[in-house]
């Protein structure tokens, strides 16, 4: 009749939405679970999870994910705490931070790029280079 098992709370992160091709929203969301974009997105949109944009999807504003897949087109700020993938038929514009960068031949990315591992690395290297001097 009671039970002493804990109930498991769904991971969120793995929970898929999606915007269908032919709709249009607008305005900004914020979610826990994983999105799949093949309409029109205008707006921000925040999630723990991972974010594919198909290839009829288009997202005009801001972009905060934990890695994305890019077939369709963005136009804005994206940042994705991982991985960005960007297929053939992608086509990004505007300010992109990522930790890993994957583009395929035919992507088309018009994009300032900062490299999250990049800057991280290159600051330790930095200070070593000038303990380096210090010390010698």
């Amino acid at each position: 009749m009671f039970s002493d098992k804990k109930k498991q709370e769904p991971d969120l992160t793995k929970e898929q939405n999606k915007i269908a091709q032919g709709s249009t929203f607008k305005g900004d969301i914020e979610s826990q679970g994983s999105f799949r974009i093949e309409g029109k997105l205008e707006g921000t949109i925040k999630t723990q999870g991972k974010i594919v944009v198909g290839k009829s999807g288009v997202v005009n504003g801001e972009i905060e994910c934990d890695s994305a897949d890019f077939e369709g087109v963005f136009k804005g700020k994206l940042n994705a705490k991982s991985l960005l993938i960007l297929r053939s038929k992608a086509q990004i514009e505007g300010e992109v931070f990522v930790d890993q960068l994957s583009v395929e031949p035919g992507a088309i990315f018009n994009a300032t790029c900062t490299m999250k591992s990049t800057v991280k690395s290159l600051t330790s290297d930095d200070k070593k280079t000038k303990q380096k001097e210090q010390s010698a």
